[in-house]
């Protein structure tokens, strides 16, 4: 994983081909996450510049291609952390409810809506897409190492 900072600031490109290396990718995404215990993961945090963000709730993986945000409601504070960023944590702000549109993995549209910490895990995947880490939005840090 990424842990390269001018390579996490840099806004990924949208995906154009639904083809076999898209999914290899995503494939290679979700592994990826799972070895490392994550919750989430964007294309870019492997070296990839491109739209494309997973996240897992509840056992199901999410795999967003494209992601526009269409609308937020509320605002909570809850502890965030990154697998590409180590050694500490910190409090975020963020939209309490977020409804995004994307492509899953063959192109086609979908619509996804989450409240609280799954919401939480989008905005934090989708701010990845656009070269922003959740210590940029971070009102208390906690370190932990």
């Amino acid at each position: 994983m990424s842990k390269d900072l001018t390579t996490l600031r840099k806004v990924s490109k949208p995906v154009d081909k639904f083809d076999s290396r898209l999914v290899t990718l995503i494939d290679d995404m979700v592994q990826t996450m799972h070895s490392a215990d994550g919750m989430g993961l964007a294309a870019v945090q492997v070296g990839v510049l491109k739209r494309v963000f997973i996240v897992e709730v509840d056992n199901v993986v999410y795999e967003i291609v494209n992601p526009t945000i269409v609308s937020t409601q509320g605002e909570c504070v809850d502890n965030e952390g990154c697998l590409s960023v180590e050694g500490y944590r910190g409090d975020v702000p963020r939209p309490q409810t977020v409804t995004m549109n994307y492509q899953d993995r063959q192109g086609n549209a979908c619509e996804i809506t989450m409240q609280d910490y799954s919401a939480r895990a989008l905005l934090h995947e989708y701010d990845h897409l656009d070269g922003i880490l959740f210590c940029d939005k971070m009102i208390k840090k906690y370190e932990t190492k």
